[in-house]
């Protein structure tokens, strides 16, 4: 068995609407990114990537490779997904914590959680997904920018 930590976190800018897991919310601000900026999809990536021990999102998906301009984040998890299972690795078990005082995330959380799911080929209860605020402190308190964190289980099947 294997553990995987991963975070991600982008700054908020005058927009219309952001992917969280997936899900396109509408919102009066979006997130600076090169992709499609999904920090959920990301710090999961991330995470999966840690436990294999395959590096992180930046070596595997440079941001200075123009074919990963504004792709989509669930594109990406889905090639991760697929490095995992050729090299016989299944995921356990998915914690994600996201950290932003807006947009609430309790009405999406389903679907995000059945994203991951088909993006992984994984058993819907193995993926808890959650959301919280920091009580108005630090950057995402402030609104400057939200975050996220992943802890992931992997094993050999």
């Amino acid at each position: 068995m294997r553990i995987g930590h991963g975070y991600d976190a982008h700054r908020i800018i005058p927009g219309e609407g952001l992917v969280l897991g997936g899900v396109s919310i509408k919102c009066h601000f979006s997130l600076e990114a090169y992709s499609d900026g999904d920090l959920i999809i990301h710090s999961l990536i991330d995470a999966l990537l840690g436990a294999a021990n395959y590096g992180d999102i930046g070596k595997l998906f440079p941001s200075k490779d123009k074919k990963f301009k504004d792709i989509s984040s669930r594109d990406l998890l889905k090639k991760v997904s697929n490095k995992l299972r050729l090299n016989d690795y299944e995921v356990q078990n998915i914690d994600i914590s996201f950290v932003g005082e807006e947009p609430k995330l309790q009405p999406y959380i389903r679907e995000i959680c059945n994203n991951i799911s088909e993006d992984l080929e994984t058993d819907l209860d193995r993926i808890s997904c959650k959301a919280t605020t920091t009580d108005r402190l630090g950057f995402t308190g402030r609104k400057k920018g939200l975050a996220c964190y992943s802890v992931v289980l992997i094993a050999k099947k």
